[in-house]
């Protein structure tokens, strides 16, 4: 079986003689492995003892390729993306790390990580979808040169733990310093329209007739389920204090809340969390004869896509209100600079009902 076991000793800067003796076989055993022999008991030993799941040393018999490639340019930066055969949307590697004004090396000094992010002072920062975001995706390109990438949501999370690191004063280097100042400038640009829509208009995929209206309903089915969830409690308390703060109402931990609340979260989350989003929501979730809806929104979201992306949302929106000072008019202007809604023409919406 194909294996990346010998690159990934080489950016941990090991030596097969290490490997063998850890994992209990013989140098000349492990060498041939190596060279494409290995048995899946083989990599599975080599990935407990490298810490790495068995499944990203596996090469595939067959690598995705490019199916479209593009340069996406921001600010003064240019990016180097591809949409692959699968339909992933993925940036270069190199590009990341031109992104952030970071240097490229080797060696990693956290396992698992990536080298533009390894730094001390940026762990405590980097949560489960980040790290879900970090494995390498081997391709090849239009011309047939092999390339490594990244999932391009990558970029926009990358950014924001750089700001999470600057807002938290834990950044005293210069070059540190310096990539969060650029990660402030993508992040700016990247929130007027998604990275997935960048990459489209980069390769030219959107082009392709018919595509877009399909990719997006794709999308929105993998985004929602059929069927409501049981309800789990999704908007913590801390989200509904917030609200009632910035607008000068009294928190008294209530459960049940104004029908404006209701509006309000439409505005601040499902208008904004993703194309048409709020509009599938209440094609599956109708109000009845009462004017009422059976269930809560986030009880269609799919646990897979939709409740993880609810979540970073949720925490996105908690943190523009702690930088907006109590100030409700600040936050609205901070929340359309960093999350705009997904339509632009305004439309007057009564739907007011109440989220939790």
């Amino acid at each position: 079986m194909k294996n990346r076991i010998r690159e990934v000793l080489s950016e941990r800067g090991m030596s097969q003689k290490e490997l063998a003796q850890g994992i209990g076989m013989s140098e000349i055993g492990l060498s041939r492995a190596l060279d494409g022999s290995a048995s899946k008991n083989t990599i599975e030993k080599a990935a407990k003892f490298l810490g790495v799941d068995s499944n990203s040393l596996i090469i595939e018999k067959e690598l995705r390729k490019a199916s479209f490639e593009g340069t996406l340019t921001i600010g003064d930066t240019e990016l180097d993306v591809a949409v692959l055969d699968d339909g992933t949307r993925v940036i270069r590697q190199s590009a990341v790390f031109r992104a952030l004004g970071r240097p490229q090396r080797g060696n990693s000094r956290v396992i698992n990580i990536p080298t533009f992010m390894d730094a001390a002072n940026l762990q405590p920062f980097i949560d489960d979808e980040l790290m879900g975001l970090t494995n390498k995706i081997p391709y090849v390109d239009t011309k047939g040169t092999p390339q490594e990438g990244f999932n391009a949501l990558i970029l926009p999370s990358v950014c924001d733990l750089y700001l999470q690191a600057r807002a938290a004063g834990v950044m005293k280097l210069p070059s540190q310093l310096a990539s969060a100042a650029k990660a402030e400038i993508l992040i700016r640009s990247l929130a007027k329209v998604s990275i997935i829509a960048l990459v489209d208009e980069a390769t030219g995929y959107n082009t392709e007739k018919g595509r877009a209206v399909d990719a997006l309903q794709q999308f929105l089915n993998k985004f929602m389920r059929d069927d409501a969830a049981k309800w789990v409690k999704t908007f913590n308390e801390d989200f509904f204090e917030m609200i009632y703060r910035m607008n000068g109402w009294t928190w008294t931990g209530a459960t049940k809340h104004p029908g404006v609340v209701g509006k309000w979260i439409n505005d601040i989350v499902y208008e904004r969390i993703a194309p048409k989003v709020l509009e599938e929501l209440r094609r599956r979730n109708p109000k009845n004869e009462n004017g009422n809806r059976s269930h809560k929104h986030h009880q269609f979201l799919s646990e897979e896509i939709g409740h993880p992306k609810l979540k970073e949302h949720i925490a996105g929106v908690m943190a523009i209100g702690r930088l907006s000072g109590n100030n409700w008019q600040r936050f609205m202007r901070n929340l359309d600079r960093a999350y705009p809604k997904w339509y632009t023409a305004p439309e007057l919406d009564l739907d007011w009902e109440d989220e939790e």
